[in-house]
């Protein structure tokens, strides 16, 4: 039982840490693991020992800043809206992108590793209503649940690559992704694409 407090306290030292790092850091993506360790008082291999590796650990830190964005009483009255199940995906997705570009700094530096990475069978936020859209449609418009998973998935990514690039796009595209209303004119466009 000792041994576990201890574990649980190493790890709530390495999350506070990369909470303080990521946040204060102008290239999120270049925290070290050494780093953690120096702000966090633990040895380096603990990160790994604890979390698996430094991407996960870093992703774990998001996480928990992400379900406390969804939590807030804002998405909550949205979920239970009597709105149709594509209207709240717009609506859901434009508090998940402005929570990424107020978080950028979290954003780039997890991109990798949700891309890449982070295990599909435990995110499931948009197949629900994905699923619930494409319930009520016949014959061709009709989608199997494999094309809904694949539609929530390509929602989900396509989102967290435009962040990623954010810059990039307003710069060379003129989508500036930081105004509320451009924001929600894409998101808007992306779900009507693949919710027709």
């Amino acid at each position: 039982m000792q041994k576990e407090a201890k574990t649980e306290l190493t790890r709530q030292k390495l999350l506070d840490a990369v909470d303080s790092l990521i946040t204060d850091s102008d290239e999120p993506i270049k925290v070290t693991s050494r780093q953690i360790a120096a702000v966090s008082g633990v040895q380096p291999a603990m990160i790994n020992y604890c979390f698996g590796s430094r991407e996960r650990l870093i992703y774990e830190v998001f996480v928990r800043k992400y379900e406390a964005a969804l939590s807030d009483a804002k998405v909550q009255k949205i979920v239970e809206s009597g709105l149709s199940p594509k209207d709240k995906l717009k609506k859901l997705h434009f508090v998940i992108a402005s929570f990424l570009v107020k978080n950028y700094s979290f954003t780039k530096a997890i991109t990798s590793f949700v891309l890449f990475d982070r295990d599909l069978s435990k995110e499931q936020f948009s197949y629900g209503l994905v699923k619930a859209h494409f319930a009520e449609k016949k014959g061709k418009d009709k989608k199997t649940d494999t094309e809904c998973r694949m539609i929530a998935y390509e929602l989900s990514t396509m989102l967290q690559l435009v962040l990623y690039r954010y810059e990039d796009i307003r710069d060379h595209m003129g989508l500036d992704l930081e105004d509320p209303v451009k924001l929600r004119k894409y998101i808007d466009m992306r779900i009507d694409l693949l919710l027709p």
